[in-house]
């Protein structure tokens, strides 16, 4: 496979887990926990990870929302090392870098850079070079459905990324009113895997570049009301590039102009396809973000959070009307106990798509109907991939599942009710419960025969032994029920070191 040049160029039926595993605690506390806590300088860590089982497919939460390190085939894992030093918001100025590298079976990348970065900040500005994983800010990796525009489903894209470190201040507002906002550039890295993967003749891409931003904005203040409003933006665009189309290779341009317009939505000119000068240039993606906070006390925070996601500007805009499709979730934290810390439920539905009728405006019928978006899919860049796995939500299946190797998300209009719940029972031991149930159509483009109802959940233990200080370990058994994925049952055992190191000051 022509996989390590492109990474480098930074560029069952009846199987089940046997939970055995060794991590890491002291008083209660998880290595991560005290690695926060210390203000450690560098921190380290060392893994290996095993997924098995039968069925049609390795079942869904052991592939999904781990970025990029499972797999639908079954049998795979990884070893995995990573190192990072840390950047703290406490000091004016001070810089961060990391590196995290895996070795991996039965994963589209045998030898994968999952993270190699550097980064600057000076007060509350941030400047990050590299592949480094930015997770979501409003849905909880570990108990979420996923964000519907970057859920951490996939392996980073290397990327300049210039930013604020979290909400800054806006002067003269006394706290009241903060912003947050960022802007990158970078480029796919998959060209290699989609030549070797993609089936003949199919369409493909090479060279594509990213263009990502947001803003967002918080109204409120912790430290004198309890209640605080989050709302922004946030874009991805695909453009520039080679798309391999129909025998013919289409050579998109990327002069200074069309990496504007990858920033600012806009037309192509007649340098690009019709299609691009009749819509806007580029695969162009987004989603609203709204959040509302509430944390009485130090121990309990309620959060409830709407993502709606667009593809043109009939949904950017409202030009429909209100919004039909959108992630809705709800957030609880509890005060510290014995059996649940967290809990999040989450409604996802993206059957509406602006309608089912589409027309782009012609002399022969000029009437612009901006229906069947056809979410996450994209008549050049095949869709909102990366190494075949989804960029956005997971539960619009990954490219991955697709036995006849065409790059595109065949199931976009869902629902879907998904729960997720957390606790600690005791010192050593932390649980994660996942179950989500989807109602699935295809998309407008190519339905289903009939409706595909499916159910996946999972059930993880991490256990923290206090008698091995710096060690832990992870189990867990997941399932799929239902014609979409197929009957999946699975297991998972990782067992790794996490460690850190601060420097004495002279």
């Amino acid at each position: 496979m022509r996989i390590l040049p492109e990474i480098l160029s930074l560029r069952v039926n009846s199987i089940f887990a046997l939970i055995a595993v060794i991590t890491i605690c002291g008083s209660g506390k998880t290595r991560a926990d005290e690695i926060v806590a210390s203000g450690s300088d560098l921190v380290y860590k060392v893994e290996t990870r095993a997924a098995f089982g039968g069925g049609e497919n390795n079942p869904f939460w052991l592939v999904s929302n781990i970025h990029g390190l499972g797999s639908p085939e079954f049998n795979n894992g990884y070893v995995r090392g990573e190192v990072a030093k840390q950047m703290k918001e406490s000091k004016r100025f001070d810089w961060g870098a990391g590196a995290d590298i895996s070795l991996g079976w039965n994963l589209p990348s045998v030898l994968g850079i999952r993270q190699l970065y550097g980064e600057l900040h000076y007060r509350r500005l941030y400047v990050s070079v590299g592949s480094k994983n930015f997770d979501s800010y409003y849905n909880d990796i570990r108990l979420s459905s996923g964000d519907l525009l970057y859920s951490g489903n996939a392996i980073a894209i290397p990327q300049l990324r210039v930013g604020t470190m979290g909400f800054a201040p806006i002067w003269g507002t006394k706290g009241w009113l903060s912003v947050r906002a960022y802007l990158s550039y970078g480029k796919f890295t998959d060209s290699g895997w989609q030549k070797d993967w993609v089936a003949p003749g199919s369409e493909r891409t090479t060279g594509v570049l990213f263009c990502g931003r947001g803003l967002w904005f918080k109204v409120g203040n912790y430290n004198t009301f309890p209640l605080t409003l989050d709302f922004g933006i946030e874009m991805g665009t695909q453009f520039a590039g080679n798309v391999y189309k129909a025998g013919k290779v289409i050579r998109m341009p990327h002069g200074f102009v069309d990496w504007l317009k990858a920033f600012i939505p806009l037309a192509g000119n007649s340098s690009t396809p019709t299609g691009e000068q009749t819509n806007i240039q580029g695969n162009m993606t987004g989603e609203y973000n709204i959040a509302i906070n509430y944390s009485p006390t130090p121990d309990w925070h309620l959060k409830l959070y709407l993502d709606h996601y667009f593809e043109d500007h009939s949904q950017m805009f409202l030009e429909y009307g209100m919004w039909k499709d959108g992630l809705w979730g709800l957030e609880v934290k509890f005060p510290k106990n014995r059996f649940v810390d967290k809990v999040v439920y989450e409604f996802v539905q993206t059957t509406d798509q602006t309608g089912a009728v589409n027309n782009d405006y012609s002399p022969e019928v000029p009437h612009q109907v901006s229906g069947r978006d056809n979410y996450y899919n994209h008549y050049l860049y095949n869709c909102w991939q990366t190494w075949g796995m989804t960029i956005g939500t997971p539960l619009a299946i990954s490219p991955l599942y697709n036995r006849n190797h065409i790059l595109k998300i065949f199931n976009t209009r869902f629902k879907a009710n998904h729960i997720g719940i957390e606790g600690r029972p005791l010192a050593d031991l932390r649980y994660r419960f996942l179950l989500t149930f989807t109602q699935n159509w295809g998309t407008y483009w190519y339905p289903f025969p009939r409706r595909m109802d499916n159910c996946s959940g999972l059930v993880e233990l991490d256990y923290y032994p206090r008698w091995l200080k710096g060690f832990y370990a992870k189990g867990a058994v997941a399932w799929d029920k239902g014609p979409l994925l197929g009957n999946n049952l699975g297991g998972m055992i990782s067992i790794g070191y996490e460690g850190f190191v601060t420097f004495k000051k002279h």
